[in-house]
């Protein structure tokens, strides 16, 4: 049975997700079903609190959320504008790339020693997966593999667990749609 108004802002992940009580990994739930819709209504850090359609509702990683595509409402009735564009991670790649192959060039001409070369690469990381329109960036300042689908960039796995928060400074965000919180 579907609550009046639900309103689904997410899908489980394919393989399903775990879930908690409360924003705990020593709190475990009953592990969500793959493709469950789910309305995302609190977040805290990169835990969410997701709404199932039945209304029970449980704590989840919410970066594995996978989002409904919605059209968001605009002031002035024009197109949305885009966010998390993957520019600058790609140019954060090729000059990550560019500095790599410079080191190798430098080691296969004996312009370098292997210890070297070591030293110079030390702390460089990519990832790029160029699939037809789809491609997948590893972000090495956050810790995560993004998917861009060629205009907008998601998180599509983290190196690490869930965190309570991201700032501290800050309250934890409520999300809030159309019908209120």
């Amino acid at each position: 049975m579907t609550s009046p108004g639900f309103r689904p802002t997410h899908v489980v992940p394919q393989r399903g997700m775990p879930a908690w009580e409360t924003p705990d990994p020593a709190r475990p739930t009953v592990p969500l079903d793959a493709f469950l819709p789910v309305q995302l209504v609190e977040r805290q850090g990169d835990w969410g609190r997701v709404l199932c359609a039945n209304g029970w509702s449980a704590w989840v990683d919410g970066r594995f959320l996978v989002a409904v595509p919605q059209d968001p409402p605009t002031a002035d009735g024009g197109p949305p504008a885009r966010t998390a564009d993957p520019r600058p991670l790609l140019a954060r790649a090729e000059r990550v790339l560019s500095g790599y192959r410079s080191a190798v060039e430098d080691l296969a001409s004996g312009a370098l020693d292997g210890e070297t070369f070591r030293v110079r690469t030390s702390g460089l990381r990519i990832g790029v997966v160029v699939d037809a329109e789809s491609m997948w960036l590893y972000d090495a300042e956050r810790g995560r593999w993004t998917y861009a689908d060629g205009a907008r960039l998601s998180t599509y796995a983290t190196d690490d667990g869930p965190r309570a928060t991201e700032d501290p400074g800050h309250a934890p965000t409520q999300v809030v749609t159309p019908d209120g919180p």
